[in-house]
């Protein structure tokens, strides 16, 4: 073996990146790193040294603490709630409307089941007669049959309503007048005997004419779309109206406690007087009450196809109708054509 070369020892963990060749282009030299160090550049010197640029840090905008509600400031939920609000009155308005509608169809057919009901008795059976309603052991029964909501139209049911609860406040002021007049009898026995005698006369006569005479009439107008009972009930409601008036004014010794007689009254005797003059007061809105509903009745007769004409043919139907006019008509007859010659 000797005719080989010999090898030196090798030298323990030799490191080779520390050699010189390398260690002087190392970092901790100075120079700048291969992102900074450009080998083309022409200037001369060493190459800049390395600065190392920390990372910025995003600006962070400043926050507000949210604003927080008192128990009593309104709280704004947005347009959403509100639109959604609006939906909901709008559906609570539909429905409302289509249950008023069913209500008044249910009303309807209950009006023309009934009347289908009437209609079956046939047309030779009479209605039970159910007004004014007596009790069962009076001997007196009921002398007239009355049904609004089955024998008048549904467009004038409210009007001859209101002209029936008017008959009554007609008849309940004229007991009122009743008692006024009493009252002034009591105070003054000599000058008031007449009126209070008046007074009686005016209730008992009133109150059941005024019934037949004109409420009637009216009832009968508007159930069967007569003419002739359009014009009897103008022609007396008017005569009517006017004693209104009579009563309101209060002429003594007529048995009205209208307003000349009550502030006469006052002077004499403070509480009959207060009493009469609320009773004048009644008798005016009265007069003011007929006045308003004869000019109501006489638009809708307007609407109607009632006329002078339809009048005149009904009263002729009417009359030749009556057994009793043609049997006095026919005795007439036979007593003219029998008579001596």
């Amino acid at each position: 073996m000797s005719k080989y070369a010999s090898f030196p020892e090798p030298v323990d963990d030799h490191n080779p990146f520390q050699d010189p060749a390398v260690t002087q282009h190392s970092s901790n030299t100075g120079y700048a790193t291969l992102d900074l160090y450009n080998p083309f550049d022409n200037k001369t010197g060493p190459p800049p040294p390395y600065e190392a640029t920390s990372p910025s840090t995003p600006a962070v905008p400043a926050q507000t603490p949210p604003s927080r509600t008192t128990p009593t400031e309104p709280r704004n939920y947005g347009s959403y709630n509100s639109q959604q609000q609006t939906v909901v009155n709008a559906t609570t308005a539909e429905l409302l409307r289509k249950q008023e509608e069913l209500e008044k169809k249910a009303r309807e057919l209950e009006r023309r089941e009934r009347e289908l009901e009437s209609h079956s008795l046939g047309p030779g059976a009479s209605r039970q007669n159910n007004w004014p309603p007596l009790p069962s052991f009076c001997p007196v029964g009921p002398c007239f049959y009355q049904d609004i909501n089955l024998e008048i139209s549904q467009n004038f049911q409210r009007t001859v309503t209101i002209m029936y609860y008017f008959w009554m406040f007609s008849a309940c002021t004229l007991l009122f007048n009743l008692i006024s007049s009493l009252a002034m009898f009591c105070v003054d026995p000599s000058g008031s005997g007449v009126g209070l005698g008046l007074a009686i006369l005016w209730a008992l006569l009133f109150t059941p004419c005024s019934f037949i005479c004109w409420y009637r009439p009216v009832y009968k107008a508007f159930r069967s779309d007569s003419s002739f009972n359009f014009f009897a009930f103008f022609f007396i409601f008017f005569a009517q109206v006017v004693t209104y008036v009579i009563m309101t004014i209060g002429i003594p010794g007529w048995g009205f406690s209208g307003w000349i007689v009550s502030l006469a009254a006052l002077k004499s005797s403070v509480p009959v007087g207060v009493i009469m003059v609320i009773n004048a007061i009644l008798f005016t809105a009265q007069t003011a009450m007929g006045v308003v509903m004869l000019k109501k009745v006489h638009s809708l007769y307007r609407q109607t196809d009632a006329s002078f004409q339809k009048a005149q043919a009904e009263f002729a139907t009417g009359v030749m109708s009556n057994q009793a006019v043609r049997q006095a008509a026919s005795t007439a007859a036979q007593g003219a054509f029998t008579g001596p010659r």
